[in-house]
């Protein structure tokens, strides 16, 4: 079996919107059949590895969690070479243990979102993935050692309950998250992961705790200014991490023994004389693996 030399794709979320110590960086343009992407992509390499990163909302912030195009993003993230995402993204918390400038290496998720396209396939090609396991622990765990050694709050596993904003929670909403056992909450992992595992990518989610959720008594004592002071921060920690995992991650190596790289061999199931040769077209990049031929 050939070895894979991975590509590293990192999603950045609310006030990350660039890496630092890229060499050779040149953003660039990626266009996709499915639409455009948040931004342009940053690519460049780190300790000697590609990296491909994206700022999830753009830079300078213009696109909110419902109007990004996430088909798009990983669309154009697997054609720009990437074999594996990080996702870093702003959350508040659902818990007490849990406190702003908090990290959390997140391994499930609770979607509620509603107004966005949450898969590449549909009428003319139909796919059923398993997300049961939506995150790669492979990347999962190289997560944690980066942190534990940089000596970052950090907490492995934990649900992430996606809302669709952009509005923040009702007290109610925040109360009865708390009761299904959620960790923390925000807009933009999904559909991201669902659509990174239809395209076979492996993806791991850190999420970096700015606040707590409506539902503490002393949230209404945090002002703008100081979730802000947060956010910018995790921003620091986050890139501190970033360089600290890329060279563990970007080793040469074999088949995901998770099998997120293989997510589709059992997943399509309209026959080949029923597919729509459009669709078909436009999941090239995507899926090409599996339908072509």
């Amino acid at each position: 079996m050939d070895s894979i030399t991975p590509v590293i794709g990192l999603i950045g979320g609310s006030g990350l919107y660039d890496i630092d110590g890229l060499e050779d960086r040149e953003w660039r343009h990626v266009s996709t059949p499915w639409g455009e992407p948040s931004d342009q992509l940053l690519f460049g390499r780190l300790a000697g590895v590609q990296c491909v990163f994206l700022p999830r909302h753009g830079r300078g912030h213009p696109n909110p969690p419902s109007a990004l195009n996430f088909r798009a993003n990983i669309d154009a993230l697997k054609r720009s070479g990437v074999t594996e995402i990080i996702s870093l993204s702003a959350v508040g918390s659902l818990k007490e243990e849990l406190p702003p400038g908090h990290f959390v290496i997140v391994d499930q998720f609770i979607d509620r979102t509603f107004a966005r396209e949450k898969s590449f396939f549909g009428p003319g090609c139909v796919a059923h993935v398993s997300v049961a396991h939506p995150t790669c622990p492979r990347l999962s765990d190289a997560i944690e050692v980066a942190g534990r050694d940089l000596g970052l709050p950090m907490t492995r596993g934990g649900t992430y309950l996606v809302m669709e904003g952009p509005q923040f929670s009702t007290q109610a909403e925040s109360l009865l998250y708390r009761q299904w056992g959620c960790d923390v909450i925000g807009m933009t992992n999904m559909p991201e992961a669902k659509l990174a595992r239809e395209a076979e990518l492996c993806y791991a989610s850190v999420a970096m705790v700015t606040d707590f959720d409506c539902w503490h008594p002393e949230h209404d004592a945090v002002t703008v200014d100081q979730v802000v002071k947060v956010l910018l921060s995790n921003a620091d920690k986050a890139k501190a991490l970033v360089k600290a995992l890329i060279p563990a991650i970007g080793q040469p190596r074999g088949l995901c023994p998770a099998g997120c790289d293989r997510a589709l061999e059992y997943a399509i199931i309209t026959a080949p004389e029923k597919r729509d040769p459009a669709l078909i077209e436009r999941l090239e990049v995507v899926a090409g693996r599996m339908l072509r031929g």
